[in-house]
């Protein structure tokens, strides 16, 4: 009864859920030299050509390959006008970047795109859940400035002062690609998942190459806190890049494309974004009340499951 009882709150609790639209931007920048060039474009083009294939392939897929700062403003202040609160928007971008100990820039043909710049355009978007991938050379630099607390903010080094080429964003669209991404196997793969698979690959890339790793990418997801190389429960980071739907693959892309299952698609991930919020959460509950919510939780996505594989 008492179990029967919780269910039930838990299904008044939430709101009516609609199934969101995401928009990705994808931005490579200048090489400087052919070899560059060549493979910033390339993971660019990769990530749009991964997108379109996906529950993504509805317009709302952009790739500027060597895109210029108006080029990226525009399509900013595109999304800004299209974009509803319960819209996401993911913004990659891939490159060479600078910081002068006070100010990070991505390099672009023409003027550069500062992180400033850049934070106030996403600011002006309102779409309440927003990733940014800053996979440049002194990434780590435009942290400070672009985290806000609906947004996560990945960079593929720590400081502003790893200066070198960084192959992070290989890998990044490795996890895009390579379903073992998907740790949990519940057909989505995370902001989260993302990031703990490239980040892996990447530093086995430097074990393999026996080199001394010149990036250590981080996350910051609280709007508030230090960007972290591991985010747990335990440091705070990483609860909205748990739950932020990066790329949907499997049965679930597929169920993206029936309009009678979007309702039940945007349930189970309400749901599952539930789940992950408790876990985070469980360090500071008593044991009972943890494993009655959970039970609940997990009974209801159970449900909602079945429907949707009918």
């Amino acid at each position: 009864m008492k179990a029967l009882v919780l269910l039930l709150a838990v299904a008044l609790s939430m709101p009516p859920v609609t199934y969101a639209a995401t928009y990705y931007l994808t931005v490579s920048g200048l090489g400087g030299e052919p070899d560059y060039e060549q493979r910033f474009g390339m993971w660019a083009a990769d990530i749009g050509k991964i997108l379109k294939t996906s529950d993504a392939a509805d317009g709302k897929v952009e790739t500027l390959v060597n895109g210029t700062r108006e080029q990226v403003r525009a399509a900013l202040e595109r999304i800004a006008k299209e974009a509803q609160p319960q819209d996401a928007v993911v913004v990659m971008l891939i490159g060479h970047g600078s910081f002068d100990g006070y100010e990070y820039k991505i390099n672009l043909p023409g003027p550069d795109l500062s992180a400033a710049e850049l934070a106030t355009l996403l600011d002006r978007i309102p779409a309440t859940r927003q990733l940014v991938v800053n996979m440049t050379s002194s990434s780590g630099g435009s942290i400070e400035v672009l985290r806000r607390p609906n947004r996560v903010v990945i960079a593929a080094t720590k400081t502003g002062t790893e200066k070198n080429a960084t192959v992070f964003a290989r890998y990044w669209v490795e996890a895009l690609r390579d379903p073992a991404a998907d740790t949990d196997k519940n057909d989505v793969v995370s902001a989260l998942e993302a990031f703990r698979y490239a980040d892996k690959k990447t530093a086995g890339f430097y074990d393999s190459q026996k080199r001394l790793a010149t990036e250590h990418a981080v996350l910051e997801d609280t709007g508030k806190g230090d960007a972290v190389r591991a985010p747990s429960p335990e440091n705070g980071e990483g609860q909205l890049a748990a739950t932020f739907p990066l790329l949907r693959i499997g049965a679930t892309a597929s169920a993206t494309k029936d309009p009678a299952k979007l309702e039940l698609l945007a349930k189970k991930e309400q749901l599952e974004q539930q789940i992950d919020k408790l876990k985070y959460e469980k360090a500071a509950m008593a044991p009972e009340d943890y494993k009655k919510q959970l039970g609940a939780l997990l009974l209801e996505l159970a449900r909602t499951q079945e429907a949707l594989d009918k």
